[in-house]
């Protein structure tokens, strides 16, 4: 009798953690962890921060050691491209023909930088790899100008690190403001305010037409007809998900492998999805969803792995978004659902015109998502709250997490008692 397998295909945080975590749920066959990368598995969310920044800030990015693998037992297939499915034979196929028999798969491909439209000259970097940071550091470390496209997580932590390193730096993005997917234009503001106060230019609201030059003497074309000289170009413009080799598999692929609220594909209970590539039913938003959250494939991992260990009682994947930004002196933090579909109130934390949290409410005023800044006991109290199902009240949650701050701080001049929630003004976090 065969001896039952896992293959894995993925060899980042989500399918790391998928093959650790069906040790932990005594899972006694077979785990085989495939990566497309060489190196051994390593953490990405460093990699436009710390490794970036080198010397002594630099973190260290293993997930899985070898010795490690080892003692786990699972089989390590790292430097090989899965490329193909074979869903009724049960087989992954990789480059170069070999074939990989399961019993259960778990896709964990992750995602890959949405590619430059403008070409890749010389000098002109994404950043979602090992060999990308590797690269970009090498061209920081000659100095002169760097030019950011994008105001994302991904733009502004480089941005940050770039200025840490004393380069000049510049941010564009056509949105108003950063962050602008999970920030409304009042709070992301202060974002931009952030990265002017520490040197960063900033032309928001404005696309780029096109890239030129050479490594050293690239020349960005902007919409409003200006041009920006770089040394360096980097681009980050979001993230699209590996699942381009499924699609000979005659799975459900949207933006995504689609799966139920299980993790598994449709229409095939022994295929499951983990991470940035996985869009699944979320029951409690009743919809599908995909997240690019470290945290989202640290948990799903931990779901999916019960699942293929404990078929008879599935359990449902329906987490809290939480997401983490290290930008200059600020650390954000950001749980549950937030942006401009929310109104929202400001409440002044301990530091005042440094800390501060955003709740969001929907139209019963139920809390909805926090955006929290060099507050973390806010930010705890708040994903407390949300955890409950909604059962809290955006005045509730503001009361308690004020009652934290001694003396007793006051809310914002733009968010006073009568007004505790509003969807328009500026706040401001002046002392």
């Amino acid at each position: 009798m065969r001896t039952p397998r896992v293959v894995i295909v993925g060899s980042s945080v989500a399918g790391v953690r998928v093959a650790q975590s069906l040790r932990t749920c005594e899972y006694t066959g077979e785990v085989v962890l495939v990566g497309e990368e060489l190196e051994l598995p390593y953490d990405k969310p460093p990699l436009s921060k710390g490794l970036l920044a080198g010397g002594e800030r630099a973190p260290k990015l293993s997930l899985l050691s070898a010795e490690e693998a080892d003692a786990a037992g699972i089989e390590l297939v790292l430097g090989r491209c899965a490329v193909h499915l074979d869903v009724p034979g049960r087989e992954v196929v990789l480059a170069g023909g070999e074939r990989l028999a399961f019993d259960d798969v778990v896709i964990a491909t992750g995602a890959r930088a949405r590619p430059s439209p403008w070409g890749r000259p010389d000098g002109v970097h994404v950043l979602r790899s090992l060999a990308d940071a590797s690269a970009l550091r090498a061209d920081l470390a000659r100095g002169g100008h760097l030019v950011v496209i994008g105001g994302g997580f991904i733009g502004s932590e480089v941005a940050s690190t770039a200025r840490g390193l004393g380069l000049e730096v510049t941010v564009v993005d056509p949105q108003a403001v950063p962050m602008s997917r999970v920030l409304n234009p009042e709070i992301g503001r202060l974002f931009t305010e952030l990265h002017e106060r520490n040197g960063v230019r900033t032309r928001f609201g404005v696309g780029v037409e096109g890239i030129d030059g050479v490594r050293g003497a690239l020349r960005v074309h902007l919409s409003d007809g200006s041009v920006l000289d770089a040394a360096t170009v980097v681009i980050g413009i979001g993230a699209i998900p590996n699942d381009g080799w499924l699609s000979s598999s005659g799975l459900r692929v949207d933006d995504g492998l689609v799966c139920d609220e299980y993790s598994r594909a449709v229409g095939a209970p022994r295929v499951y999805a983990v991470g940035d590539v996985a869009r699944w039913y979320h029951p409690t938003y009743a919809t599908l969803v995909r997240v690019e959250h470290w945290t989202n494939a640290v948990e799903q991992a931990a779901c999916v792995a019960h699942n293929i260990t404990h078929p008879e009682r599935p359990r449902t994947h329906a987490p809290l978004e939480y997401v983490w930004s290290d930008q200059y002196d600020w650390k954000v933090q950001i749980a549950g659902r937030t942006g401009g579909d929310f109104e929202h109130c400001v409440v002044t934390g301990p530091e005042p015109g440094r800390s501060f949290a955003v709740l969001y409410g929907d139209s019963d005023r139920a809390l909805r998502g926090v955006v929290a800044v060099n507050w973390v006991r806010a930010l705890v109290e708040c994903r407390r709250a949300l955890s409950d199902g909604g059962a809290v009240s955006v005045g509730e949650i503001r009361e308690k997490i004020a009652s934290l701050v001694n003396p007793k701080p006051r809310l914002d001049r733009a968010n006073s008692n009568r007004a505790p929630m509003r969807s328009s003004g500026s706040p401001s976090l002046d002392p």
